[in-house]
């Protein structure tokens, strides 16, 4: 099976460290003592890239579970949640949200930009009698990214808590668990952690604890069941067996951010890069206001086929790059630059093959993009 250049926003490509520590030996997760110091220290790790004395937890799970995790164990019969939406995932908590009997209010916004704060404290004034509110870091098929650092802080001064879904921005964009009042912080392996699929990481705040704990009804679930992982060190005891190849390919990946300390500062440079480039070339971001620095989102031009205009940089360049879904679907192209992505001479080639695809369908950009893209980094 031949690999080709995977530039799509998650599952990122994975460094061979990672890929050989997914080979070590294992033991018996359940009974080794030394793997709960193992998983505790992971834990340790991961809360330091979080900048938070939270309690950190990694679940056997991609992404997703730990997005029903956080509603299932917040959420009971009745609970009014507030979903901030400007995006196919901020609209998508909504689906946990009703799963487990809560009760949605959304609060939408421009979904070609960032959340606007002071339309959404306009908002709250009104209304602020909720329970928790789930928010999207990068809302990944569109490419926004939305400012937590303001938007969490607020909603706390409600007296709200705030569930956040960073699975593409986590490790590819700054987050200050602590200092931006998250209570719950999800990300995932296969992004810009840029490990294999099948992790979820999370941080849990005192207050999320504490609203578990003061339920009226049990948690309608296990597996999704933040609550039993409280003392699991205390009383050596996991829910479930844990799949120790993948924390120990993690825990490989995690190293790596932690030793990268310009990792965000990268991304950000590589991001504003490529969108000049692609700009530069005469094509259009869907993104107004509030740019991600792990995906840039480009519209299709008029008249041409993305899914056309990605097989022939596939076969032609070995590069991959992925369209989007839902509303987007067919209208945009996403590259993904986060993790192992993002890197110089990984983009500059994707952005050659690009446009030689755009060029063998009749679109003339004005730019070199690599040159272009080379040139303002």
């Amino acid at each position: 099976m031949k690999i080709p250049y995977i530039m799509t926003p998650g599952p990122t490509q994975v460094r061979e460290n990672v890929r050989l520590a997914r080979a070590m030996e294992t033991t018996n997760p359940d009974l080794d003592l030394q793997f709960y110091e193992f998983y505790k220290k992971l834990c340790d790790k991961i809360a330091t890239f979080l900048n938070t004395e939270n309690q950190v937890r990694v679940l056997c799970g991609e992404g997703i579970l730990g997005l029903e995790a956080a509603c299932a164990s917040l959420t009971e019969s009745g609970d009014r949640v507030l979903v901030i939406d400007n995006g196919i995932f901020g609209e998508g908590f909504a689906d946990f949200v009703k799963m487990y009997g809560g009760e949605t209010v959304f609060f939408k916004g421009d979904r070609h930009k960032q959340i606007n704060l002071k339309e959404l404290e306009d908002f709250l004034i009104k209304d602020s009698k909720f329970k928790y509110a789930t928010i999207v870091h990068c809302d990944t098929p569109s490419g926004v990214l939305n400012d937590i650092s303001k938007i969490c802080p607020l909603l706390k001064r409600y007296g709200i808590l705030t569930v956040v879904d960073s699975v593409a921005a986590m490790g590819g964009q700054e987050v200050k668990v602590d200092d931006w009042d998250i209570d719950i912080v999800l990300g995932g392996s296969q992004k810009c952690i840029s490990a294999p699929p099948g992790l979820t990481l999370l941080s849990i705040s005192d207050d999320a604890f504490n609203a578990m704990k003061e339920r009226k009804t049990t948690i309608a679930s296990f597996y999704c069941n933040l609550l039993i992982w409280k003392d699991y060190y205390e009383n050596k005891w996991f829910p479930y067996t844990m799949p120790i190849s993948d924390l120990m390919g993690l825990d490989a990946a995690i190293d790596n951010i932690l030793e990268d300390k310009s990792i965000v500062e990268r991304h950000k440079k590589i991001a504003k890069a490529t969108r000049e480039a692609i700009e530069a070339a005469g094509l259009e971001l869907y993104i107004e206001e509030g740019y991600a620095d792990t995906v840039t989102v480009i519209q299709v031009p008029n008249g041409l086929d993305d899914k056309a205009i990605r097989e022939y940089m596939l076969n032609n360049y070995d590069v991959f790059i992925a369209g989007s879904f839902g509303y987007l679907e067919g209208k945009v192209l996403r590259i993904g630059h986060m993790g192992e992505n993002c890197r110089i001479e990984k983009i500059s080639y994707t952005l050659f093959a690009l446009q030689k695809a755009l060029e063998h369908y009749g679109f003339k950009c004005r730019v070199d993009m690599c040159k272009e893209f080379n040139n303002r980094y």
